[in-house]
């Protein structure tokens, strides 16, 4: 991270792509100036915690998990699906947990994953021709021209919802929801009602076995803070540029700049150029920093975004965000992953196996295979094994609903089945089941790359 010739609004002079376009410019103005008199969403200290996390799975001593939604919406903002999100995450987490036999980082797509990029500005149904949806911070998804023009009104309610997303998270990670002892329970039903679950029974029941032990120690799981609470973190994909920049303050602290959306950052495979906009304003903030790395990435360029992103190779601060689909993953990545090493660049490598493995079903719904989904994030273990580096971790676009959205999973979702309860505003999404019957598959592939 370095600020030398940045500033919170040095990235309005470079080339930015994926951007809406306002009518109305004075407004966004007004706007972005009432967001920087708002109080941040995410303090400093925090950042920084999870920045400490974060350097630990770059050496192989925890692993991140990082999931949520594609793309978060006004209309299914309520206190079930908060919960139920956050449900799974946490059973995901006590399975990878003992797969991995280290501590796993937190973080959701949530608080702030309401902007989305798009292949093309406009959308074309029938005659009629309209922007395209970019996520509800920014316009409509029905289509229909007043909706679909960019609002900034929608960059407010897109704070509003985050800091109250935020703040019950907190409640639920502090309260006692996150008990290590209710998070087996919920297990344990999973094991005995869904028919994925069996094939786990040994998993959960060698889990139970060590929460046992724990106890025969006298250290009660209620009363023990590590056992009852959980550190929770939050990201989402920086791409409108003047929320996020309206959220960045200066701590006195350690003389650094933090952008105060969210705890982490990333930058996807659209825009992640070090000559344009989104690099140059995150390089300046002291936030960890995602970036995406796509089947497009070479060599040159991937170092050239680790020295502009991280020039002094700071543990903790940068993740390296593959995806690259699972039929090209094991030729696409061990090159990257080789000259990262050898540059000797301090990263987390982590696994986004959704985006590489889009497709579109006959009946026209985009989609995702579960087993492309598993195939890829074994093949990405494999190429790191194989390489000498560490695995760090795994980034999915999940809900703790119960979606038909993804085909596959032992709960057998049909290309038929997909209309049922296709509701993603934008991609395909595991479901709680599919979530968490994939987080026990990943504990299994670890656990026996370990020899455990």
């Amino acid at each position: 991270m370095t600020t030398k010739n940045w500033n919170t609004d040095s990235w309005r002079e470079f080339p930015i792509k994926q951007q809406p376009v306002y009518k109305d410019l004075e407004h966004l103005k007004n706007v972005e100036r009432t967001l920087a008199s708002f109080p941040p969403l995410a303090s400093a200290s925090e950042i920084r915690a999870l920045k400490g996390e974060l350097a630990d799975a770059a050496f192989g001593k925890a692993f991140l998990l990082q999931g949520g939604d594609c793309a978060e919406s006004f209309a299914e903002f309520n206190e079930k699906n908060l919960r139920d999100f956050f449900r799974v995450m946490l059973q995901m987490t006590m399975a990878l947990m003992y797969g991995a036999g280290r501590p796993v980082v937190k973080v959701g797509r949530i608080a702030g994953q309401f902007s989305k990029p798009r292949s093309d500005n406009m959308e074309k149904i029938g005659d009629t021709e309209l922007p395209s949806y970019r996520g509800d911070m920014v316009n409509s998804m029905e289509f229909e021209e007043q909706g679909r023009q960019a609002d900034p009104d929608r960059l407010l309610r897109a704070y509003y919802q985050g800091s109250a997303t935020l703040n019950f998270l907190r409640t639920l990670a502090r309260g006692g929801y996150a008990s290590l002892k209710q998070i087996n329970r919920w297990n344990m039903e999973f094991i005995n009602s869904s028919s994925q679950g069996k094939r786990f029974e040994e998993l959960v029941a060698r889990i139970n076995e060590c929460l046992d032990f724990i106890q025969a120690c006298r250290l009660p799981l209620d009363d023990v803070e590590e056992f009852a609470e959980a550190s929770f973190f939050t990201s989402h994909e920086a791409l409108l540029l003047g929320y996020e920049s309206a959220l960045t303050r200066f701590d006195p602290f350690d003389e650094k700049w933090y952008a105060c959306a969210a705890h982490m950052l990333w930058i996807g495979d659209r825009t992640r150029s070090p000559d344009e906009a989104h690099v140059e304003f995150l390089r300046g903030v002291a936030n960890p920093i995602g970036c995406k790395v796509g089947p497009s990435s070479t060599v040159d360029g991937l170092l050239k975004v680790i020295d502009t992103l991280n020039p002094e190779n700071e543990p903790g601060r940068l993740t390296l965000i593959s995806r690259m689909g699972a039929g090209k993953v094991g030729d696409l990545l061990p090159p990257l992953v080789r000259a990262v090493k050898d540059a000797g660049k301090t990263v987390v490598w982590a696994c986004d196996p959704m985006h590489g493995n889009t497709i579109k079903s006959p009946n026209g719904y985009k989609t995702r295979k579960f087993t492309d989904i598993l195939a890829e994030v074994r093949n990405f273990f494999e190429v790191h094994k194989a390489e000498g580096t560490v695995a760090g971790g795994v980034h999915f676009e999940m809900t703790g609903q119960d979606v038909t959205e993804c085909l596959g999973g032992a709960q057998a979702i049909s290309e038929l089945n997909l209309s049922d309860r296709y509701h993603t505003h934008c991609d395909p999404r595991l479901n709680a089941s599919q979530s968490l019957e994939l987080a026990f598959l990943i504990a299994e592939t670890i656990k026996k790359q370990k020899g455990r």
